[in-house]
């Protein structure tokens, strides 16, 4: 189990602790300097690292050529890095790991939820969380590489598809949003041709 000062310090503060502590025990590791190595599918033997710098030479090793999860929260390393030498050793520094991790998973969350209509009944959670978890093991969610995918961020919170009217009044992004649209279509709709229509009378 996660120490919970770890998780106030270093965990996304967009999970709850519950969630971060389900989340690293289910896809996680209890070892900060877990490395796990993975090609074709296949699990790699790899010795087991008994400092930092031994878990950044095996991750080093393999980055780029196989799929390789680090730390407590067995977070893929080498992403968007071109260069293997070019990874971080703070992959390997239990806070960090934790505190990219949760942020990575979290994003992932809101890409499960919205794909579900981002329902607000805590009864399908438990099915989102599941989804959420096999997509980071494995990378994808219906055929979208979610680590590298775009973040859904706010919209994933908000019904502003399904329940235009309940996003009008959920929040001030929803609003912003819809701002640039609205007067346009009152100024061609309402007011404004009226306005147009009284001074041509007028003229005449």
């Amino acid at each position: 189990m996660l120490d919970a000062a770890l998780i106030k310090e270093c965990a996304d503060p967009s999970l709850k602790p519950a969630i971060v502590e389900q989340f690293v025990a289910a896809a996680g590791s209890t070892d900060p300097l877990a490395v796990t190595v993975k090609s074709g599918g296949r699990l790699i033997l790899v010795p087991k690292a008994k400092s930092a710098d031994e878990a950044m030479t095996i991750v080093r090793e393999h980055a780029g050529k196989a799929v390789v999860r680090v730390g407590l929260t067995q977070l893929p390393a080498g992403l968007g890095v071109k260069d293997a030498a070019d990874v971080r050793p703070d992959l390997v520094d239990g806070c960090e790991n934790l505190r990219k991790g949760t942020s990575m998973f979290a994003k992932v969350l809101r890409i499960v939820a919205k794909w579900y209509g981002n329902p607000k009944s805590e009864d399908v959670f438990p099915q989102i969380f599941e989804d959420a978890v096999y997509a980071w093991k494995t990378g994808e969610f219906e055929g979208v590489s979610v680590f590298q995918a775009q973040d859904p961020g706010d919209e994933a919170a908000t019904p502003s598809r399904e329940h235009p009217r309940q996003s009008d009044t959920s929040g001030d992004n929803s609003s912003d949003d819809t701002s640039p649209e609205n007067p346009q279509e009152n100024s061609s709709v309402g007011s404004a041709e009226m306005r147009i229509d009284l001074s041509r009378i007028g003229g005449k």
